[in-house]
């Protein structure tokens, strides 16, 4: 029989990209679902569903992710960020699957001056790192097997990113001023999907805890955004600035480097390089 995997928050950019990473897949039985047939916070259709379909594989791409409206909506950033891969850890233990459950950079200050390892400690300086936070903690009490992935700066041809949001603009307006002071990873949700499916293929065992995946390179998103903008070949004019030229509701850390090598040696993973990735996606998205 083969293996079942339910994808939830499937219509994300995350869950996108598992969805065409399934087609490389095909091994398995995968299951899609989205807020509009099966809501994370339905713990207990949740766990019939599983039940029903004989899922070994959980994988949670539903989150909350507005970073500057979390400021303002804690309790829900929380709810679906913390409490809800809590309980969804919690049926993953009862019935023997495994979870997979992502979080992010940002549970991190960015005061490090080296690319942060899963054991550094965490110091959330905004309400969406504390709710990703609090989810990790929930998530491994529930159960210890669950797999944690932190990743950064997440980008796809899917949804709402970064990388969309630039290429809209650049053709709207001759100017973008982009923040310079800022480090980190970007990361084409891509990439993630497919190293989860094959390290699911490989059949190995997985042991619980925390991951950092990330692209490899580090940027600012200034850089990132001139690679956007070489790449597409447009020509607006990009200026640096510093991050207090740009206030915003959620402080960012500027300093948010991964360091992925735990999970690279672990399940022998070969990641891309953040500018290959870029230009990949780019092409994709601008492709007649």
């Amino acid at each position: 029989m083969e293996t079942g995997i339910l994808v939830l928050g499937a219509n994300g950019q995350l869950g996108m990209e598992f969805r065409d990473a399934s087609l490389q897949h095909s091994g398995f039985d995968w299951h899609f679902h989205s807020r509009s047939t099966l809501p994370i916070e339905d713990i207990t259709g949740i766990s019939a569903y599983c039940r029903q379909h004989q899922i070994s594989y959980l994988i949670n791409c539903a989150a909350y992710t507005a970073v500057d409206k979390a400021e303002q909506e804690k309790e829900q950033a929380m709810l679906i960020n913390a409490e809800m891969p809590g309980k969804l850890a919690g049926i993953c233990r009862e019935q023997g699957m495994q979870l997979v459950h992502f979080s992010t950079d940002y549970v991190f200050d960015g005061s490090a001056g080296h690319p942060y390892k899963e054991s550094d400690p965490t110091h959330p300086i905004n309400a969406y790192g504390e709710s990703k936070h609090k989810g990790e903690e929930l998530a491994l009490n529930h159960d210890p097997k669950t797999m944690i992935i932190r990743t950064s700066w997440l980008y796809s041809r899917y949804g709402q990113n970064f990388v969309k949001t630039m290429l809209r603009l650049m053709q709207e307006r001759d100017e973008l001023r982009v923040v310079s002071d800022q480090q980190g990873s970007p990361t084409h949700a891509g990439d993630l999907a497919h190293a989860v499916c094959r390290i699911i293929s490989k059949n190995m065992e997985l042991t619980g805890g925390i991951y950092h995946f990330a692209n490899k390179g580090i940027t600012t998103w200034y850089h990132f955004a001139e690679a956007i903008r070489q790449e597409a070949g447009y020509t607006c004019r990009i200026t640096p600035i510093p991050s207090s030229d740009y206030p915003t509701p959620a402080k960012r850390p500027h300093y948010s480097v991964l360091d992925t090598q735990k999970i690279r040696d672990q399940f022998r993973l070969e990641i891309p390089y953040w500018k290959d990735s870029l230009n990949a996606c780019i092409r994709m998205i601008l492709k007649p």
